[in-house]
């Protein structure tokens, strides 16, 4: 996870090409060429795409699905779930999302400020904030007590960068609590929230415990009953550690490169990369947020603008980033979020011809960049493909 720091905004403006296929690999172009040429067979045709793309980058498993106004047309999953029992993948098998778990904090931020919980404007930490002092007290160090709700979503809280130094990939044996103290009275941000972008997955980590603060649950918890239920979504969890105690319909995790994706702590992670997922169910959840035909939206329009509103101090282009998404053409476009952590790859992507896709895999390559963007643009071209 550390690579995508200070990378994300060259992959973004790269996925925005997708519709060219500019930059999917010759395998994969290839299969897309016979698989949109006859019609009749486009279906299978759709999934020798899906299976050009796992034999390119190396991934034993791989679950896909599309929707189209509200409608699914399209799933899939093939490849081997557990390779050690020979156990295949199954359109409701779960995978780890990574940063896809991000939209889905945002989405319940939101829901509660909408319920009148707090502002995006409350400050976090000190007597006054919604966290108030259980995590380190007064005096803290520079701009700490300045940091509000909506800097945390927008990642311009000032410091605590995805990098190498990601306070999430550290110490992993401390809990949320003493990792949370720690870092604030030690590890000082780098600039006055609100003028700076800079991705951190710490950010959301603090989010999460927001999220316990004022609903007075567990994170899992909340989320699950308040905006996964509504959804008709059951089955998603944080994922769990090892691999001995992943969940019974989980896939197993495959590092390339000497990676190895049981050294996370990822059950900390939970409202930053922990969900695990399967593509069917991150569809189902896109289609509800903001609504479709037939299916009530989990936020008000309002809500769901100042969501996708780009933050000022992303740099100017057409993909920036909003809260909690990707968002393209000022937010009136695609809002989109890809994942990566040491064996998992993710993408979901919420479009304005009201087409949604999501794609998961059990792997990563090196460097992830080149992988997440071919991702994006086979999905891109598969949900502009696929018959409605």
């Amino acid at each position: 996870m550390p690579m995508h720091t200070f990378t994300r905004r060259s992959v973004v403006a790269n996925m925005l090409r997708a519709a060219a296929c500019t930059v999917v690999s010759t395998p994969v172009c290839s299969a897309l060429a016979q698989a949109y040429g006859n019609p009749n067979q486009r279906r299978v045709g759709l999934g020798q795409v899906t299976q050009a793309f796992q034999q390119q980058y190396r991934v034993p498993a791989m679950s896909i699905a599309i929707s189209k106004n509200g409608r699914f047309v399209y799933d899939h999953a093939g490849g081997m779930a557990d390779r050690e029992h020979m156990t295949q993948a199954q359109q409701d098998t779960l995978f780890r999302i990574a940063n896809l778990s991000k939209p889905i904090t945002a989405v319940t931020i939101f829901s509660l400020t909408e319920s009148g919980k707090f502002n995006l404007t409350d400050k976090v930490f000190g007597p006054a904030g919604i966290l108030g002092i259980k995590y380190g007290r007064p005096p803290y160090k520079t701009y700490v007590a300045d940091i509000t709700v909506d800097h945390l979503l927008t990642h311009t809280a000032g410091g605590w960068a995805a990098d190498a130094n990601d306070p999430m990939l550290h110490n992993n044996g401390w809990d949320q609590t003493k990792l949370i103290t720690s870092t604030i009275e030690n590890v000082p941000l780098t600039s006055q929230p609100g003028t700076q972008w800079i991705f951190s997955n710490f950010g959301y980590c603090i989010l999460g415990r927001i999220i316990e603060q004022v609903t007075g649950q567990p994170y899992e918890t909340y989320v699950q009953a308040n905006i996964l239920a509504p959804c008709g979504i059951t089955g998603m969890q944080i994922a769990r550690n090892s691999e001995r105690d992943r969940a019974s319909n989980e896939v197993v995790y495959i590092g390339q490169y000497s990676e190895d994706p049981y050294k996370i702590n990822i059950s900390r992670m939970d409202s930053s990369d922990g969900w695990i997922a399967s593509s069917t169910q991150l569809i189902q959840f896109l289609n509800h947020v903001a609504g479709a035909p037939g299916i009530p939206a989990l936020l008000k329009p309002e809500t769901i603008r100042a969501m996708t509103t780009p933050v000022p101090a992303y740099p100017a282009g057409d993909a920036r980033y909003a809260r909690g998404w990707m968002v393209s053409s000022n937010g009136a476009g695609s809002w989109w979020q890809s994942g990566s952590l040491p064996g998992s790859t993710s993408l979901m992507a919420h479009n304005p011809d009201g087409s949604c896709f999501a794609a998961l895999c059990n792997t990563r390559t090196q460097p992830h960049q080149e992988m997440d963007t071919a991702l994006y643009d086979m999905m891109w071209n598969l949900a502009q493909n696929v018959s409605g």
